[in-house]
């Protein structure tokens, strides 16, 4: 009994007067187990490019694994910074910076795909005709759809900063509000972004153009996605004050992806649907 009231004592007496302001994580399960659910996710999206039919029944359960494992782990993280408070002052920026170099890789993704964009499209093959876009290619009309999907997402990436502004101000209505009308804006984005998909003349498969045209706007799509998700999340930790003005660094980091978003867009929109397009 004695040993055990020691124990209790110096563990605690370690956590209150430790001479960094650093937090060091206990022991956790969920990075070994993101592995093994990304494994899974990316053996089961090879056998289904393949043709096997039990490849998609593999890449639903790695994705279903994955979001389980992700649900816990944020919710983990969440508990160090916002009950026990464990994310200091470098601590956070430890993550905001983290975050940011997450962000910079992502941005060599569309990096490969831009060039992959230009290299087809500026010294055009004589397979598809010598000109951009190729023979047979109907394309979009950038002044429709594209246009209203450019209003939207710098439309959304206003409102997110008018409420993050509002949530450092005290202001829980009008932080509320923003991100409804944020997470609002980005579905009918993807709604949009889906009807486009759904009555183009062109696939990925219509030669290079239909290629770097749906990896380049797909992989975006798939972002604004996930910066919807993470700007859902922090909704919802709005709505049960589980985020306050001076404890929001997952709120920062989805605003942060949100606007990166909506800068990749810019550049397709100029890139790929106006000159690409109409070269």
């Amino acid at each position: 009994m004695n040993n055990s009231i020691n124990i209790n004592l110096n563990t605690q007496t370690k956590s209150q007067f430790q001479a960094h302001p650093y937090h060091l994580v206990d022991q956790s399960p969920w990075p070994m187990f993101i592995s093994w659910t990304l494994f899974f996710m990316a053996i089961g999206a090879v056998l289904s490019m393949q043709g096997f039919t039990f490849g998609h029944n593999l890449l639903t359960i790695g994705l279903i694994l994955t979001s389980m494992v992700m649900f816990f782990w944020i919710g983990d993280v969440n508990i160090e910074g916002t009950f026990l408070g464990y994310h200091t002052k470098e601590v956070k920026k430890g993550l905001m910076l983290g975050f940011i170099l997450f962000i910079v890789s992502e941005g060599f993704a569309f990096l490969s795909v831009f060039w992959a964009f230009f290299h087809a499209s500026l010294v055009p093959s004589v397979e598809i005709g010598g000109q951009w876009p190729p023979l047979g290619i109907t394309t979009l009309d950038p002044f429709a759809i594209p246009l209203l999907n450019t209003f939207l997402l710098v439309s959304s990436g206003a409102f997110i900063t008018y409420g993050h502004h509002s949530l450092i101000g005290g202001l829980r209505k009008e932080t509320i509000v923003s991100f409804f009308i944020t997470i609002v804006l980005a579905v009918v984005f993807i709604m949009f972004q889906a009807y486009e998909y759904a009555t183009s003349s062109f696939t990925i498969a219509d030669s290079v153009f239909g290629t770097v045209f749906y990896s380049s706007t797909g992989l975006h799509g798939f972002h604004v996605i996930v910066g919807g998700i993470m700007i859902i999340i922090g909704f919802i930790r709005l709505l049960i004050h589980n985020i306050t003005k001076q404890t929001h660094i997952g709120i920062e980091t989805g605003i942060a992806y949100w606007h990166f978003v909506d800068v990749v867009w810019l550049f397709l929109f100029l890139a790929v649907y106006y000159w690409g397009c109409s070269n």
